[in-house]
């Protein structure tokens, strides 16, 4: 009777795994589609670049509200909302590389295929393996700290150096966070798809910028 239990609620843990994933992979999907939109409308408007420390308390905001209502249906308006809101942001970064390189649009193309490729290639790595990355969570949640304070002084400091080294940086943890969240959703630690796919989104949106960053400077022909 026991051995039935055990298999009926293993059976079901697995079920509920197999839901979580595909619900995430369809978030995820309707979101990459919705920013793209949102992107391509803040091109056509000809949107100038926001102030940093707005879209920062943008960004802050939203994710706050995502995550606190991920527990209800609430929480697929606002994760729209956020990631419409990082497309916006991303269009009038877009139209920089278009306007002022000349090969601004293979950049481009370059970036979104690399990143695209990096995700599927991680991402079908774990699921295939079923390996367990659930050890990398505390050394990336220190490492996008000091990424993420290190990018501010570069910002603020204006040093082009610090800002290349931390788009280096951000390739290594984003790849680091698609390990790590694709393993916690089939590992049952995440259970929740509306944050797994705030996790996956970010990943996909650094990733992206900081390999255009990094090709724009090391392959840019202004």
């Amino acid at each position: 009777m026991r051995l039935n239990e055990v298999m009926q609620r293993s059976e079901a843990q697995v079920l509920e795994i197999n839901k979580v994933l595909r619900n995430t992979y369809a978030l995820l999907s309707m979101t990459l589609l919705f920013s793209a939109a949102t992107a391509g409308l803040s091109m056509m408007m000809n949107m100038g670049p926001m102030n940093p420390f707005l879209t920062l308390i943008g960004y802050f905001g939203l994710l706050f509200l995502t995550t606190k209502y991920s527990q209800s249906s609430t929480g697929l308006i606002f994760i729209f909302a956020l990631t419409g809101f990082m497309g916006l942001t991303l269009g009038p970064i877009l139209n920089m590389y278009l306007t002022f390189m000349s090969n601004g649009a293979e950049l481009i193309m370059t970036a979104l295929g690399g990143t695209g490729i990096i995700f599927l290639g991680l991402s079908g790595y774990v699921l295939t393996s079923r390996k367990d990355f659930s050890f990398l969570g505390g050394f990336l949640m220190v490492g996008i700290l000091v990424a993420f304070l290190a990018g501010l002084g570069g910002m603020l400091f204006s040093i082009p150096a610090l800002s290349l080294a931390v788009s280096a940086m951000f390739i290594l943890l984003m790849s680091g966070m698609i390990l790590y969240q694709t393993s916690e959703i089939i590992h049952g630690g995440e259970n929740n798809y509306i944050l797994a796919t705030i996790s996956l989104y970010v990943s996909i949106y650094n990733l992206f910028l900081s390999l255009l960053h990094i090709l724009g400077a090391f392959s840019g022909d202004d």
